[in-house]
């Protein structure tokens, strides 16, 4: 192999390893994106049931342990609870 042929395939090395960077940035971009996205949707869906707009951070967060707590140990209820809300919701549409 001729040192022209060696310097082009380390080039191609080169251009396909930015190429990688830069498809693995574009990927944790959109990941990043979309993690975004749903913890504001999340939130917006907190906010909206809760009505707690005007609780402190410590305050909201004491609450999620509180919640968070029930339905680990409530976990099956919950589950059936929601089944049987989704049913409901098929019959009235």
């Amino acid at each position: 192999m001729s040192n022209d042929e060696l310097q082009k395939l380390e080039n191609k090395i080169k251009a396909l390893e930015q190429k990688k960077k830069v498809l693995e940035y574009k990927i944790s971009n959109e990941d990043r994106r979309e993690r975004t996205r749903r913890l504001i949707q999340k939130g917006a869906l907190f906010e909206q049931y809760m009505e707690n707009e005007k609780d402190s951070l410590t305050d909201t967060e004491d609450l999620l342990k509180v919640l968070a707590d029930f339905k680990n140990r409530n976990n099956d209820y919950i589950l059936k609870q929601i089944q049987k809300m989704k049913e409901i919701e098929k019959r009235i549409n």
